[in-house]
Parts: C-alpha cells; structure tokens; sequence
C-alpha cells in the first residue's frame, strides 16, 4: 500500500493539520465527563449553584470548542483525500496509458475501468476516514481508558481489562475480511465487463433476439456478486452485537462494584458517573469499527489492485529509443534522421503475440520504397492487421528486423516514428464531439482549410456538408448517427490530416462502394506517403506499386498485379472469383 499512499505526501500539510485538529476536538471530549462528575459531586451533591455555573460553563465552551475543531478536521480531511484522489486518479490513467499492448493486454478493460473509478474512490474514502476517524477510534478507546484510570483505578481496571479482547478479535476480523472484499471487488471487475459486453453489442443482441439470454447472464454474474458481498458483509455486521455484548457486561460490572464502592465511601456518585460515560464512549467507537472493518476491508484490497498496475512493468520504449542508435544492416550505427521518407523493410520477421505459441508472422521480407502504395491481401488469420502492427510498433517482432529509411524501428524515437504515421485501424472509433473535433483529432494544430482538404481527399466533404451543421454537426457516442462508410471516410481523414510519410488502411474501406473507393485511391496519390492498403478487392491492388500475399503468416507472393497472375494461383483464383470466368480470357 505504500506504492497508492506516496501520493498523499502532496497534502500531509492538510493531513497533519487535520489530524491536529481532531485531537483538540478529542481531547476536549475525554475532558468532558471529568468535568461531569465534579458538576455532580461538587455541584448537585453538595448543592452549590456556584459551582454548577462555573463548571457548567465550561463545560458548554468545551463543546463549541469541539465543534469547531470537528468542522476544521473535516474540512481539512476532505481537502487532502480529493486531493489525493484526484492525483492518485490520474497518476493510474498516465500508467495505463504508458502500457504497450502485451502488458495491456493483462487486464480486461472492465478491470481497469473499476480500478480506475471504484478502487480510486475506496482508497480515497479511506483516506478522509482515515484522517477523520479511523485514527479516533483507538485514540477515544485509549484515552477513555486511561481516564477512567485517572478517575477510578479499580473500577477502571473493568473497562481496561475488556478493551484488549475486543483487539484481538478485531485484527483478526480485519484481516479474514481483507481477503473477502478483493474476491467481492474480481466479482465485481466480471459483472461490468458482462455490462460493457452488452452496451456494446446491443444491436446485435436484438437482432439475434437474445435480450432474454444476457439478462440471465447478467443476473447469475450479478448473484454471485451479491451472494460474495452478502458474505463478506455478514462477517463484518457480526462484530457489533460481539462488542456489544462484552461491552454492556463491563458496564454492567462497573455498576455493581461501582454501587458497592458508593456504599463503603470509596467512590463517589460522580466518579462512578464518569467511568460509566468513558465505558460508553468506547462503546460508540468500538461500535463504528464494523463499518470501519468494512471500509478499510474494501480499501485495502482496491489498493493492492491499484499497485498490481503500478507495479506491471512500463513501457521503455520512449527511453530506450533515445537511448538506442540506429542501425542499418552491415552498417555502423548512424545519428536519428531529422525526418522520416516513408521506406519500409521487412527483413526476415517473425512474430507471435505472448502468451501464444502460434506463430503469427514467419519470415516475412520486403521492400516497400517511399511514396509506394502495398496491398495486402489474404484471408482471416493470415496475419495482415498484425504485420501492419509492427510498423508504428505497437508490438515488436520476435526475430528479424523492421526497419524504417533503412533504419532499425526499434531505434528510433517512438514519438517522432508514431508522429510520421496515419494508421486507420479495421474497427472504426469515432469521439463523441464534432465531425471537425474527429477530424482535427489527428492534428491539433490543423487548419480549418486543411481539415477540409483532408475530409476532400478521404471523399466525404460533401457528405458533411449536407449535415445539418456541416462540420460542427455534434456524433453521437462512436458515430453511432453515421452509416459505416462515412465513419470510414471521416477515420481516413483524420489520419490525412496529419500529412504521414506512412498510411496505414486496415481494411478501412471495407464500407466503401467501388466507385468511391476508386476516388479515395486517386486522391492518395497527390500524397507523397507510403500506403499499406490492407484489402479483399482486386479493384484496390491492380494500381499497386507492390502486393504482399500472406497465407498462415507466410509471405507467399509478392509483386505487381500482372506478376502475381502469371506466378500465383492463390491470387489468380480470388482474380477469377472477383471478375467471374471472362477473366480468364482478358
């Protein structure tokens, strides 16, 4: 826990200040019944006014004291747990952003989500109670211990003498529900990602009619969440009739000794007045601990699972980029270029993604000069989305090199290798916000003109100018008020925006119907990029500068259009289904 608690070094100002000022408002509170039993034993007993005044009075500035040192204590613990919240909170989002997709890949996004929202807010609601009252408990039930000792000793002793039993049980309680709590908080990582599950597949689950079949779903995941809850819970709701129990025995046994000490003249009414009143301050400390138990429980476990993110190993890629030179094939390492031309090479790469023995990629080489347009074909599983991948290095290859301009991609700066890529991924997201906000997503800095350029060339300027605001038409969540093609084409223009030296199309203009599709490519080649077109139509590779053939992650063909007909019966035969029989004589 002290990787999450590091982040309250920010306001351990607050955090003493607060601490502080609840031990002025305790302090003042285990005063109080001393102040009672002289009210009662010099006032009432012997009948002085006086004295029921004096003390009276301040007893009542006692209590404003208090209460105002309270409301400073909260003020001051809500101040330093927001605040470590709001760090902690964004310290997490910055690792999680830090990941490289293998270690992204440990955690389902529903476990994050929780981690991120649920856990951060356990773990800052700890902190305010812990500040605020978590820290009082033993301070009310040591101090009312050792002033009922000041007060009485004997009858002290009975109020001493329960307090440790309790301990023992409560540290053992604390741990056996520390345990309960992380299953209750896996159970809970399960039923959002059954959520996150549904909303995102709504349509295809009314389509397929099985409304009825993820309800059940969801209510034996969400049962197994309660069922562990209710179990947890029933621990920790146990504690408060235990110390109930042993406590009221303690009263009950003060009060007897205490009548007979009254009787023998070796107490008096006030003192015996006084231990009942610290007996029953502990009672409502002691009596809050099954709700503490509970809250440090939960904590406690969302901050280990918080540290779990913390403690996955980072991605170095940035700082090993710096660090690593850049290395041509028979050549000395050589100083990062300025600026990157587009070339790509594929020298001998393998690939499989980890934790997998299946090898995805397999001695994969080619060449692809700058400016060049490669298609890629071949069929589901054949490994294209994962070879265009390994260019803006969101994986690494296993063996073999990839290299850019003829340089290692491994030695050269990450963000300057991404900043030179467009990459249109196969699943289209789109942002909540404006058709101009999507666009210039891909450039900040992009001009009001060169968004339209960009949405030109991507062939869907005039679509957006039908829309009733034109650019600044507001989506709905993932474009959900655009047909799948115009969410391609406003993808593609936001990677244009960005004027790459490397395009990356994943199978993004699968929507596209072949005449746009024709004039998206024919607006491509005013751009000096090298394009990766990941397809399934012939249409889109006759113009090719080179086509890769890819079957089980081999490179089986690779050439132009009229080679891979004359050389590939693979190709040839996707050529015949495309263009039917008379293909065969053309």
């Amino acid at each position: 826990m002290a990787v999450v608690f590091r982040f309250l070094k920010k306001y351990r100002v607050a955090a003493i200040a607060a601490l502080l000022m609840m031990l002025i408002e305790l302090t003042v509170e285990l005063i109080q019944p001393l102040l009672i039993s002289k009210i009662i034993d010099h006032g009432i007993q012997q009948r002085n006014l006086t004295v029921v005044w004096m003390w009276g009075g301040v007893l009542l500035g006692s209590a404003l004291i208090a209460f105002l040192a309270g409301i400073a204590s909260s003020f001051l613990a809500s101040h330093a747990s927001q605040g470590f919240g709001h760090d902690l909170r964004g310290r997490l989002y910055d690792k999680v952003q830090s990941f490289s997709y293998t270690v992204f890949n440990k955690f389902a996004s529903s476990s994050l989500i929780t981690r991120l929202t649920g856990d951060v807010t356990q773990v800052q609601d700890m902190v305010f109670m812990t500040l605020r009252f978590m820290s009082r408990v033993p301070l009310v039930v040591l101090g009312s211990i050792i002033m009922a000792l000041v007060v009485h000793l004997q009858l002290g002793l009975l109020l001493a003498v329960t307090v440790p039993v309790l301990l023992v049980f409560m540290i053992w309680l604390m741990r056996r529900a520390a345990v309960m709590f992380r299953s209750v908080q896996r159970r809970l990582d399960a039923v959002n990602g059954v959520i996150q599950e549904n909303l995102t597949g709504i349509r295809l689950i009314r389509v397929f009619v099985r409304t009825a079949y993820e309800a059940a779903r969801f209510a034996e995941f969400s049962g197994r969440l309660m069922k562990k809850t209710v179990s947890a819970l029933r621990l920790t709701e146990a504690t408060t009739p235990f110390i109930l129990l042993i406590m009221n025995a303690g009263i009950i046994a003060v009060l007897w000794f205490g009548r007979g000490d009254i009787a023998e003249g070796n107490a008096s009414v006030g003192e015996v007045v006084a231990v009942v009143n610290y007996s029953l301050r502990t009672i409502g400390a002691l009596s809050a601990v099954s709700w503490l138990v509970v809250a440090f429980s939960r904590a406690r476990a969302s901050a280990q699972r918080i540290e779990e993110v913390f403690q996955t190993e980072e991605l170095q890629e940035l700082a090993q980029a710096e660090q690593q030179p850049e290395t041509r094939i028979g050549q000395a390492p050589a100083a990062v270029s300025a600026g990157i031309d587009g070339g790509v090479e594929f020298h001998q790469v393998g690939f499989h993604y980890p934790g997998s023995d299946i090898a995805v990629l397999q001695d994969i080489s080619f060449k692809a000069a700058p400016g060049g347009r490669i298609a890629i074909m071949g069929a589901t599983g054949s490994g294209k989305s994962s070879l265009v991948q390994l260019i803006p290095r969101l994986y690494e290859p296993d063996s073999g090199k990839v290299l850019i301009d003829g340089c290692e991609a491994s030695g050269i700066n990450l963000e300057q290798l991404r900043g030179a890529i467009g990459y249109v991924p196969q699943e289209v997201l789109l942002f909540t916000g404006s058709v101009r906000d999507n666009i210039a997503w891909g450039n900040e800095n992009a001009t009001k003109e060169e968004i339209q350029q960009a949405a030109k060339r991507a062939q869907i300027h005039d679509t957006i100018q039908a829309l009733p605001n034109g650019y600044d038409t507001m989506l709905g969540q993932r474009g959900v008020n655009l047909s799948g093609g115009q969410k391609q084409r406003i993808s593609i223009a936001r990677a244009l925006v960005r004027k790459p030296s490397i395009l990356i199309l994943d199978d993004s203009t699968s929507a596209l119907d072949v005449r746009t599709e024709a004039a998206l490519l024919d607006a491509l080649t005013e751009l000096s990029c090298t394009t990766f077109l990941i397809t399934q139509k012939i249409s889109s590779t006759v113009s090719a500068d080179l086509i890769l053939l890819l079957d089980e992650g081999r490179l089986i063909g690779q050439g132009h259009h009229e080679k891979l007909l004359r050389e590939s019966g693979l190709y040839r035969r996707i050529y015949e289904s495309q263009y039917g029989e008379e293909s065969k004589h053309a």
